[in-house]
């Protein structure tokens, strides 16, 4: 009796496959208007569309039609409760996507100026964790005192250790990498992602340390933080 063969997926079907993919992100990308919306959503937190036109500066109904295709290229998500709709970034992962486009996207000036605006470039949130020039002096502490492996894909027992010691916790259940080396797209440098410093940001929040601005992606160091963050980190603000 015959019976029906499955499709074999070659490398050639998988690779077509891929670079309709990336061309989908690539067109998702590609309006002002869209990359608007999500730079809003780096912040970590879930936009209706009501709130994202406003920060677009387009009229809802075309707000509606921009968050339709960033769902299609899955760079978005959508949360209901109630009657409201809510949107956010698909994952950590576009987070670091987006700031990587930020790096390569900045013409470099002379002198090597950075154009990005002081307040963010101090301190800021990428997606759940911390960025900017605070960020990477934290980073630059724990390399120099080897809480984190050479390439920055694990902290070292010292560096959890320590971090436990000041209250850090980390999610176990998550699937997300436990700690990476992100590069900072302003300071071109690197700082703490993954799961790890989306604890170590949580942390700092908790104890009031740092504190965000409602609605936008900067971060202030309150003058608690100002001397714990020198005491652990022996970060100069």
């Amino acid at each position: 009796m015959a019976t029906r063969s499955s499709p074999i997926i070659t490398d050639e079907t998988a690779e077509q496959g891929l670079q309709q993919a990336m061309s989908a992100v690539a067109a998702a990308l590609a309006d002002p208007s869209r990359v608007s919306i999500l730079c809003a959503l780096m912040d970590g937190r879930a936009w209706t569309a009501t709130e994202l036109s406003g920060v677009a500066d387009i009229a809802a109904s075309t707000t509606s039609g921009h968050l339709g295709k960033l769902l299609d290229a899955r760079l978005v998500t959508c949360l209901s409760q109630g009657r409201h709709r809510y949107f956010r970034l698909a994952g950590s992962d576009i987070a670091h996507l987006l700031e990587t486009l930020m790096g390569v996207s900045m013409q470099p000036q002379r002198a090597l100026v950075s154009a990005t605006p002081s307040h963010l470039r101090h301190a800021r949130t990428c997606y759940d964790h911390l960025a900017g020039e605070l960020a990477v002096e934290i980073y630059n502490f724990m390399q120099e005192k080897e809480w984190v492996v050479a390439d920055g894909s694990a902290l070292t027992a010292l560096g959890q250790q320590q971090l436990e010691s000041i209250g850090m916790q980390r999610d176990l259940r998550s699937k997300r990498k436990p700690c990476c080396a992100c590069l900072d797209w302003s300071e071109r440098r690197m700082h703490l992602g993954g799961a790890a410093g989306a604890a170590l940001l949580s942390l700092l929040i908790d104890k009031q340390w740092l504190s965000r601005t409602a609605g936008y992606r900067e971060i202030n160091v309150t003058p608690a933080g100002t001397k714990a963050l020198q005491r652990l980190f022996c970060v100069q603000l």
